[in-house]
């Protein structure tokens, strides 16, 4: 059984990034979330195994979409997408209770890495 992932950015080419490495790293599909709001709906409708998560999105930011996860799912690993990487920002998503980060543009390795770090 493979890894259900829940992928939550604004931008459609983006989630087809991330879905093409997930593709390539072994995860045959994910759920899209065009934006925060949809992102913590379909987190609440279904079981996910691993959350990726853009900063910038319209409705509910990055970490407005880890803080509502995190009272759902304490465990669920969530690993924020972002070209932010300003130290008060990480540590602002680390508060929220983000479990990983990983920057843009990124390799589909370095999202393997990611996975196989969260056993996914």
């Amino acid at each position: 059984m493979s890894a259900r992932v829940l992928v939550a950015d604004d931008s459609s080419t983006m989630r087809k990034i991330i879905l093409r490495s997930l593709q390539a790293v072994g995860v045959p599909s994910a759920v899209e979330a065009g934006d925060g709001e949809e992102a913590v709906a379909l987190f609440q409708q279904s079981t996910f195994d691993l959350v990726l998560t853009d900063w910038n999105m319209p409705k509910k930011n990055g970490l407005e979409v880890i803080q509502e996860i995190r009272k759902l799912n304490a465990t669920v690993p969530i690993i924020m997408v972002t070209t932010e990487a300003e130290k008060t920002r990480v540590l602002e998503a680390i508060q929220a209770g983000v479990s990983d980060y990983l920057v843009k543009p990124f390799t589909a390795d370095t999202l393997r890495q990611k996975l196989e770090k969260f056993g996914c």
